[in-house]
């Protein structure tokens, strides 16, 4: 249950165009569904303004599958992240038109929709190793309705390659920074841009980089002002971040073009 979808709820109750009754049928199972397993957040849009989105890792295929069916009947395209193809399987039997990003590990029970102009996310990868967490990054944010622009493989390695995508990234609104082994490429790319930088360390590395630890530690003390660290591996939350940060630029937007 969104915002606009509780509006028109109401909206047609008062019209007469809906039965009181069925009118409190659909609201029974809000704020939250218990599935005894579960208690599914049908009010998280309605708070925070994005929808529930399952962490697919330790639940077993069916969980997440009755999980995805409940929050779709509610009216929101159902997200899962951490998802595997057994996942998926069990989704699609009860979501048809659902469709998995294999290299994300996102099940989403429709098809995002682009946006191809307006301001943007960027995604900024360091090596292509780190893709998979800077592709949960990327469709989490289109899923979240924001125009995405990908710049992978330009870590510090190799500088030219970055400065070759300056413009593109210097005209985000927001750039996620997904970055492994010592992690510097978050610092640079903050002392490039205007813009929020929210910083993702990986796992990826030799034994040194401590499963993330090492990229982790070097994004948190980044000497770059604006730049935000979240958990090792997290590309979602870095999304969510962003987002938010998008969002609450909207009504600025709004009242620019009024």
């Amino acid at each position: 249950m969104n915002e606009e979808a509780l509006r028109d709820l109401l909206a047609s109750v008062r019209a007469g165009e809906i039965d009181p009754e069925e009118a409190l049928t659909r609201l029974r199972h809000l704020p939250f569904e218990d599935l005894g397993f579960a208690h599914v957040d049908h009010h998280r849009q309605l708070r925070r303004g994005y929808p529930e989105v399952v962490f697919a890792q330790g639940k077993t295929p069916q969980q997440t599958a009755e999980i995805m069916a409940r929050l779709q009947q509610g009216g929101v395209t159902a997200l899962a992240t951490r998802a595997g193809s057994d996942h998926f399987a069990a989704v699609r039997e009860r979501c048809p038109d659902a469709c998995y990003h294999e290299m994300a590990r996102i099940i989403a029970t429709a098809p995002s929709v682009a946006v191809e102009a307006g301001e943007y996310i960027a995604v900024v990868s360091a090596g292509t190793s780190d893709m998979p967490v800077a592709e949960e990054a990327a469709i989490t944010a289109e899923y979240f309705g924001n125009r995405v622009e990908r710049v992978y493989d330009v870590g510090v390695a190799g500088l030219h390659r970055l400065l070759a995508h300056h413009s593109l990234i210097e005209g985000a609104t927001v750039v996620i920074v997904v970055a492994g082994m010592e992690g510097a490429l978050a610092s640079v790319v903050g002392g490039l841009v205007t813009a929020p930088v929210v910083a993702v360390p990986t796992s990826v590395g030799y034994g040194a980089s401590l499963g993330g630890l090492a990229p982790l530690f070097t994004m948190l003390n980044s000497c770059a002002s604006g730049v935000a660290v979240v958990n090792i591996d997290n590309g979602f939350g870095a999304a969510y971040f962003a987002s938010s940060i998008m969002r609450a630029r909207a009504p600025k937007r709004e009242g620019a073009r009024r």
